[in-house]
């Protein structure tokens, strides 16, 4: 009995030593795994959000493009979203497309419809 014992005890020591053995191979386990990403929404969809109308123009005319992605999104996808119908007027009147999709697939209307954003569904009739 006492040979089974440590019979086991020895396998048990030796799989455990295995184990740890192959899943250290050279990495420190506790080190921090940084992935470097542009996860940093534009300027312009900063102040789309904020319904910062004034920042809006400003913005463009500075010669930020109405139409460029930024986080997947076109500002006016934004505007539809943090239902800001001001600022998707300024937006149109710049040139914005309200027919190109996110990366998930969604046009500004159908952002505006999931967020129920009511005054942003009136402008885009209104475009249309």
């Amino acid at each position: 009995m006492k040979k089974s014992i440590s019979i086991l005890l020895f396998v048990s020591v030796f799989t455990l030593t295995g184990v740890y053995a192959n899943n250290n191979d050279g990495i420190n386990l506790n080190e921090a795994v940084s992935i470097s990403v542009n996860d940093e929404i534009s300027s312009l969809c900063k102040a789309v959000m904020k319904g910062d109308v004034d920042q809006v123009r400003s913005l463009l005319a500075l010669g930020e493009k109405s139409n460029e992605k930024s986080m997947g999104l076109t500002p006016a996808m934004y505007a539809a979203r943090y239902n800001k119908a001001e600022v998707l007027k300024v937006l149109l009147l710049n040139g914005a497309n309200l027919n190109i999709k996110s990366d998930q697939g969604y046009t500004a209307k159908d952002y505006a419809k999931m967020s129920n954003a009511k005054d942003v569904l009136d402008v885009i009739k209104q475009d249309s």
